[in-house]
């Protein structure tokens, strides 16, 4: 299949600068799979849509403060560092501090460049990549930042210095911007970009839904390079993905499954909890409590044994996540859904407004 096929036009002025305050307020899209209805609502109206039937699932990852800034010690020229992961491990592990981290950078930063982030925190460059390209990274052979210092000291410098790893087409951020850009259940550290879909839920509507009797339910997926690396090849089928930690618990499974039997509609709170799910389908149709790394990658052809229904946000073109969510709705109801929400002056990306696809 063709990535241009999912490609679309987009004014910048489409692409929300900032978070919708109250959450909750942002406008809600509900896109009907069997017959292509479309229904305009605010998301807080989406209590309208639930209840006792129907199970919830939520990414409770937490975005973790992974974006440096510092000066270049040759020239003085600012430099920007994003980490990924430490070298020697596959995921973004909190836990684990070494000296030698995985990065993109802004802008692409020489072999050897030296960065001074503070007066006792400084970094040398093994190999760097410039962000808006976004090259796949090998195996922690290339893009390598090595710092001087590593365990609690380098942790200590880092959670002092680094800000909320906010997307680049977000030019002119603002305090409630930083703010903003983590779920209200954010709960388990490891994320470098946060699971968006949540970003319209406060506590206040999670109160209402649990009232109305609808059951929520938690995993866990640490949102890495796999989820914001675009696709670069031309025939979709031929993406690689790269590997993102994820957990689903036994009690979790169990009740899930449970909900299943019941026929209960499962309903994904985003794309990553939707890969984690499917994922961790059996044969049988069955969740099996996993905890580990996926690079599953969903795209048109893909047949879903356990979600239900899906609230996401508005992806960009040619993305691993508007690949997924043609894959549930089919792409011509994505496209008439897009080009409805663009004719309705719908707000893109991150902090934009949501879908609801049943």
């Amino acid at each position: 299949m063709d990535i241009f096929l999912f490609d679309y036009n987009l004014k910048p002025e489409f692409i929300a600068q900032e978070p919708k305050e109250p959450r909750d307020h942002s406008r809600l899209l509900i896109l009907n799979r069997k017959d292509g209805r479309i229904i305009h609502k605010k998301f807080f109206q989406i209590l309208d849509f639930l209840g006792p039937d129907d199970v919830l699932v939520f990414n409770n990852t937490e975005v973790v403060n992974s974006r440096l800034f510092g000066r270049k010690l040759q020239t003085g020229g600012k430099a920007e560092v994003l980490l990924l992961k430490p070298a020697s491990k596959t995921v973004f592990d909190y836990t684990f501090w070494p000296e030698r981290w995985e990065i993109i950078s802004k802008p692409k930063l020489k072999k050897s460049l030296k960065i001074k982030f503070s007066d006792s925190l400084s970094g040398e460059i093994k190999s760097a990549c410039h962000w808006p390209e976004l090259k796949a990274l090998a195996g922690g052979k290339e893009n390598l930042i090595v710092f001087n210092k590593k365990g609690e000291a380098l942790k200590r410098e880092i959670l002092k210095l680094a800000q909320v790893p906010l997307p680049p087409y977000i030019k002119k951020p603002t305090p409630s911007s930083f703010k903003n850009y983590q779920t209200v259940y954010a709960k388990n550290k490891g994320s470098v970009a946060a699971p968006t879909a949540g970003f319209h839920f406060t506590e206040k509507l999670l109160a209402k839904i649990k009232k109305k009797g609808a059951e929520m339910e938690f995993l866990t997926l640490h949102i890495g390079l796999g989820t914001f690396e675009p696709i670069r090849v031309r025939e979709v089928e031929k993406h690689k993905m790269q590997p993102e930690y994820f957990s689903l618990s036994k009690e979790t499974a169990l009740r899930l499954n449970k909900a299943k039997i019941k026929k209960k509609r499962i309903i994904a709170v985003g794309t990553t909890v939707t890969r984690v799910i499917e994922n961790c389908v059996d044969k049988n149709g069955f969740l099996k409590p996993k905890k580990g790394l996926t690079n599953l990658f969903l795209c048109p052809g893909f047949k879903f044994k356990f979600v239900d229904a899906l609230i996401t946000n508005f992806h960009l073109p040619q993305s691993t996540l508007l690949l997924l969510v043609s894959a549930f709705a089919s792409r011509e109801l994505i496209f008439k859904a897009y080009q409805e929400a663009i004719k309705k002056k719908y707000r893109f990306y991150s902090f934009g407004d949501a879908m609801f696809i049943q």
